[in-house]
């Protein structure tokens, strides 16, 4: 599975913003699909993952009721919905992909390229 992550930009405190994660390879539909971010300096953090059909969700806390993931089986697609953003999720976002729902990098064996988001105070 390939994995392209695209937009992320720069965003007012308070504002909103969809990233989408295109994928490419067949079994795309058997994957739990996630989303981590990574700020300067710190380490890449878990923020979301939706199992393959959907149905199950996961999100941390810093960011549950601001953030809602879904997916697009048919397009291959799989979204991070960002709403009332906040300065401190500035950071570069990454989808990733594996074969269990896990807020645990090491479960995830698929990568995509990342895409930078900005929240200005």
């Amino acid at each position: 599975v390939q994995l392209q992550a695209s937009g992320g930009g720069l965003v007012q405190a308070g504002g909103s913003l969809r990233l989408s994660c295109a994928a490419s390879g067949r079994t795309f539909s058997y994957y739990t699909l996630g989303w981590f971010r990574q700020a300067p300096g710190k380490e890449r953090e878990f923020v979301a993952a939706i199992n393959w059909s959907g149905s199950y969700t996961i999100y941390a806390d810093s960011v549950k009721g601001r953030f809602t993931i879904s997916r697009d089986n048919a397009n291959n697609t799989v979204y991070l919905r960002m709403g009332s953003l906040k300065p401190e999720d500035t950071a570069v976002y990454y989808c990733a992909s594996g074969p269990s729902s896990s807020s645990s990098s090491a479960r995830y064996c698929y990568w995509g390229q990342g895409t930078q988001v900005t929240v200005s105070s």
